[in-house]
């Protein structure tokens, strides 16, 4: 009988996986540093406004969703188990943007269907990232 989760070779596509988690997360930081460094003054009215209502708490659970979301994928490309744990912070962090995104009335209002659509796939990628984390360490593959 065939054990689920016992430890087997790392798979082929684990590097390339691995790689390419950091370098989304890599993105969501170069996209939070540039939302923290906008000039407000330069932003056609709708992103203004939007800009202006969105809460500090908002604008923390992106910076933790992105920066530990990229110790985490460094973690993964490392093979270390403190992978799963960094990028479970950073779904729940996603997760709470998410919903900072959806009830802050500001924000929702001033949101465009693409936005939206942008939200929820970056969620979903954060889920997938940590499903994979939490896959290697079932299979034995993290240290």
């Amino acid at each position: 009988m065939d054990d689920d989760f016992a430890p087997r070779p790392v798979a082929g596509w684990y590097l390339p996986a691995a790689v390419a988690s950091l370098l989304f997360m890599a993105l969501g930081c170069i996209m939070y540093l540039m939302h923290v460094l906008a000039d407000p003054a330069a932003m056609p009215l709708d992103q203004r406004a939007a800009y202006e209502a969105e809460p500090m708490w908002v604008t923390a659970a992106f910076a933790i969703s992105v920066w530990v979301g990229v110790a985490g994928a460094l973690m993964l490309l490392m093979r270390k188990k403190l992978a799963e744990p960094l990028l479970m912070v950073s779904l729940a962090a996603v997760l709470v943007w998410l919903a900072g995104l959806l009830v802050v009335t500001g924000l929702r209002e001033n949101m465009s269907a693409n936005d939206l659509l942008v939200a929820i796939v970056v969620t979903a990628l954060t889920w997938t990232i940590f499903w994979f984390a939490r896959h290697s360490r079932q299979r034995g593959w993290l240290q």
